[in-house]
């Protein structure tokens, strides 16, 4: 990419359950600690409501359900009432169920990951008990489905195309490594020729 093109914007979607996402976030958290120069918009979206039966009520209507919400709740009040804070609570919140094994629907675990990073936990907990989090997911939610047909995460959108993403490896702190890993990524998206690129096998 060219020095311009580095500022570009772009969105990209999270579950704290997926380990795909946390590979992604943790290399896009990397690079912009790093000093990488992009507008990113992070959009929550629950995978409890992507696999919801048919006929069943949404995950929206029973949030007490889903074994991934509350987190995904409290990164998003983060994100919108303690912005200065976000990226040290989403990756945070990533280690607690992929590096730690704890349980993101439980509330001590959740507050103890606040609290850690420097954010008011009550006030994460009473914007959830409001039901003000749970639209706003909703609405980031259903905006991504809708206008850009996502499915899943992580799902990087810039402008009007978006591309579910799997990075096999963790950034490890590497910012120059994270940096080129997610501006390929960008290039790839740009490409309007390349509609579907998926390895046959894993040489891993």
């Amino acid at each position: 990419m060219t020095d311009s093109d580095t500022s570009i914007a772009f969105a990209v979607t999270w579950d704290y359950r997926c380990p795909f996402a946390r590979n992604v976030h943790e290399h896009v958290v990397t690079a912009l600690r790093g000093g990488a120069p992009w507008q990113v918009t992070f959009l929550p979206f629950s995978l409890g409501q992507v696999h919801v039966e048919e006929g069943d009520p949404p995950i929206w209507d029973r949030p007490q359900d889903d074994s991934g919400l509350l987190a995904l709740q409290a990164g998003t009040v983060v994100r919108d009432k303690a912005s200065e804070r976000f990226l040290d609570v989403h990756e945070a919140l990533f280690a607690l169920r992929h590096d730690r094994g704890g349980q993101l629907r439980d509330e001590a675990s959740v507050r103890e990951v606040l609290a850690q990073q420097g954010v008011d936990d009550d006030m994460v907990m009473a914007e959830i008990a409001s039901g003000r989090a749970l639209e706003v997911v909703r609405e980031d939610h259903e905006r991504a489905a809708d206008r850009w047909s996502v499915w899943g995460v992580p799902t990087f959108i810039v402008g009007d195309r978006a591309a579910f993403v799997r990075l096999m490896h963790r950034s490890q702190g590497d910012v120059a490594e994270a940096t080129r890993s997610i501006e390929r990524v960008l290039d790839l998206l740009a490409w309007s020729e390349l509609n579907e690129l998926k390895h046959t096998t894993i040489p891993f």
